[in-house]
């Protein structure tokens, strides 16, 4: 198993790279499309069910600027297989260059605790969470715009922003929200 490394490898010149995680591929796809159109700036879309990457493409791998852990929040396999896919990511990823998008928060068979987990998740590791509405064309646009505006500062496209300044400004808090006791 090899770790995938943000700076092993150099730019590319005005483009950017972002690797999408999901096991089940059903948002994927259209969210990856979407990221494709994009004008301003070339950007390149990989997909994975999980990680490690296989060895044998690891020459011709360009460097990944954005890893979206995408996860299904009505499965719970998916929820395990974003967490054990962390594990192979080198420790300089988390330094604003992990997002994690969850689908399906609003549907009544997501379980309240599997949502907490992802929200706890987040925080620990202080990316950003975003939701996503993979059901309608507008959220698919919408997901691709919240994710471009993370992926340019990732790929150092934006001038005086670094990704980690923006992951300490997009980074979920409710970590310390979730373990206060109440007091009701």
């Amino acid at each position: 198993m090899s770790l995938l490394k943000p700076f092993s490898k150099l730019p590319g010149l005005n483009s950017a790279n972002i690797l999408l995680v999901e096991s089940e591929e059903q948002f994927q796809q259209s969210l990856a499309e979407s990221l494709v159109e994009e004008t301003a700036f070339t950007v390149n879309v990989r997909l994975a069910k999980s990680l490690p990457l296989p060895v044998e493409n690891e020459e011709s791998r360009p460097r990944i600027d954005l890893v979206v852990f995408i996860i299904n929040l009505t499965s719970e396999l998916s929820l395990q297989s974003a967490e054990a896919s962390l594990k192979c990511l080198d420790h300089r990823y988390f330094l604003g260059k992990v997002c994690f998008m969850a689908t399906n928060a609003r549907s009544a068979a997501t379980p309240g605790e599997r949502l907490d987990a992802v929200r706890k998740l987040a925080a620990s590791l202080h990316c950003p969470l975003l939701f996503a509405e993979d059901q309608t064309p507008g959220g698919v646009i919408n997901a691709t715009e919240r994710l471009l505006t993370i992926l340019k500062v990732a790929a150092g496209l934006v001038p005086m922003a670094t990704a980690l300044y923006l992951s300490n400004l997009t980074r979920s808090t409710v970590l310390q929200d979730i373990d206060q006791p109440s007091f009701d």
